[in-house]
């Protein structure tokens, strides 16, 4: 069993790795976050940024590229 600091760390590294992929997103696609469907609201006081369509998508692709490894790795 994993110690609970070594837990800790891995899932701290693994945010870490989140973050940086999304910073190569951004740089690399910078249309991701201004997709039809994502929800913008600026008033004076308020600014609220729902990203829905960029969510769905990052979703999509994700599922499809974790089902492709596992299939890749699953080989019997």
């Amino acid at each position: 069993m994993i110690e609970f600091g070594r837990l800790l760390i891995i899932i701290g590294l693994v945010i870490v790795l989140a973050g940086v992929l999304v910073l190569v997103a951004a740089r690399f696609f910078p249309w991701l976050g201004h997709l039809p469907g994502d929800i913008r609201i600026e008033t004076e006081k308020v600014k609220l940024f729902f990203p829905l369509a960029t969510m769905l998508l990052v979703s999509l692709l994700g599922s499809v590229l974790l089902n492709v490894v596992l299939r890749i790795f699953h080989k019997n």
